[in-house]
C-alpha cells in the first residue's frame, strides 16, 4: 500500500542530489586558488606526486558502490554542522595567523587550507546525503585525506624515525654478514668508506606510497577492521627493513667492490627496486590475511 508521503520522498532524493552537486561545485570554485596551488605543489614535489591520483581513486571507489547509493534515509545534519564549524574555524584561524604576521611553509599553508576544504566538503556530504549513502561513501571520503600535505614538523619527525630505525636494521645486517663496522648514530664507518643515512635517504616517499597501497588494498580485499589495521601497521617494519637492506647492500658493494659504488645506479636510482622488493612480503602478508578471513567464513557450524 502506497502512502501519500512516498512520492514526495522519491522526488526528494533527486532534488537533494542536485543540491549536493551544486554545493560541491560552489565549494570547488571558492577553493579554486588553493586547490590550484595544491596541484602545482604536487607536480613539483615527488613526496606528494600521489595527490593528483587520490581524487580519481576515490571517485572510482564511489562508482563501484553506486548500487548502494539508492538507499533512502534522513541526512545527519548535526554531523554536517560539526564539519562546517571545524572547517570554517580552521580557515579563520589560518587567516588570523597570516594577518598577525605569522609565516607558514608552503606545505603547512596548503595542509591547513586543504584540510579545511575537506571538512567543509564532508559537511556538504552529511547535509545532503542520507545516512546510508554517507556510510557507503565514508571510506572514499576519508581516503581523500591523502591529498593533505604533511606538516613540516611531522615530515621531519617521520624522517628521523625512519633514519634511526633503518640504521638499527642495517647495523644488524652488517653484523650478520660479519662485516667490520663502527656505528655512530646515523654514521657507518666501513673498511674504506664512511656512510651516513641522510634525511633524503630515509625512504619517506616509498613508505608513504606503501601506506596508501596498504590502506587501499585493505579496504578492497579485506573485511575485518582488525586485519586492515594489521596490514596498515605492517608498513612500519617493512619500511625499516627496506631502507636498512638498501644501506646494507650499498655498504657491502662499497666494501667488496670499491668505494666508487657509492655513485652507482643502485644508490642513486635504486629506490624503486627496493620498493618493489618490499611489496613481496607485503603481498604475502595480504594473502595470509585473506586466507584467514576465508577460513572463518567457511568454518562449519558446530552442532549442539
Amino acid at each position: 500500500m502506497t502512502t501519500p508521503f512516498e512520492p514526495q520522498t522519491a522526488a526528494a532524493r533527486p532534488s537533494e542530489m542536485r543540491k549536493f552537486v551544486v554545493a560541491s561545485v560552489i565549494l570547488l570554485l571558492v577553493f579554486s586558488l588553493p586547490l590550484y596551488h595544491l596541484v602545482r605543489f604536487a607536480l613539483q614535489n615527488t613526496l606528494y606526486s600521489h595527490i593528483i591520483l587520490i581524487p580519481f581513486i576515490s571517485l572510482f571507489l564511489v562508482w563501484q558502490r553506486r548500487s548502494t547509493l539508492a538507499a533512502r534515509s534522513t541526512p545527519n545534519r548535526q554531523l554536517a554542522v560539526v564539519f562546517f564549524v571545524a572547517g570554517i574555524a580552521l580557515l579563520i584561524g589560518l587567516e588570523l595567523a597570516v594577518l598577525s604576521g605569522s609565516s607558514f611553509a608552503p606545505e603547512d599553508s596548503l595542509s591547513l587550507s586543504t584540510l579545511a576544504f575537506l571538512l567543509i566538503f564532508a559537511g556538504i556530504c552529511a547535509w545532503f546525503l542520507c545516512r546510508r549513502m554517507l556510510r557507503a561513501v565514508i571510506f572514499p571520503l576519508a581516503f581523500l585525506l591523502f591529498i593533505v600535505p604533511l606538516p613540516v614538523f611531522f615530515v621531519v619527525w617521520v624522517e628521523t624515525l625512519l633514519q634511526h630505525g633503518s640504521a638499527m636494521v642495517a647495523h644488524g645486517l652488517f653484523s650478520l654478514a660479519g662485516t667490520t663496522v663502527f656505528v655512530d648514530q646515523l654514521t657507518f664507518q666501513l673498511p674504506g668508506i664512511t656512510l651516513m643515512i641522510a634525511p633524503e635517504c630515509s625512504g619517506i616517499h616509498s613508505s608513504l606510497a606503501l601506506l596508501i597501497t596498504s590502506v587501499l588494498a585493505g579496504y578492497v580485499v579485506l573485511r575485518s577492521p582488525g586485519k586492515r589495521m594489521i596490514l596498515a601497521l605492517a608498513v612500519i617494519p617493512l619500511a625499516l627493513l627496506r631502507n636498512g637492506l638498501r644501506v646494507f647492500v650499498i655498504g657491502e658493494l662499497c666494501v667488496r667492490i670499491g668505494p666508487e659504488m657509492i655513485n652507482s645506479y643502485i644508490h642513486r636510482h635504486g629506490g624503486p627496486l627496493f620498493f618493489v622488493l618490499s611489496l613481496i612480503p607485503f603481498f604475502l602478508l595480504l594473502l595470509i590475511l585473506v586466507r584467514s578471513e576465508s577460513k572463518i567464513r567457511v568454518q562449519p557450524a558446530i552442532p549442539c
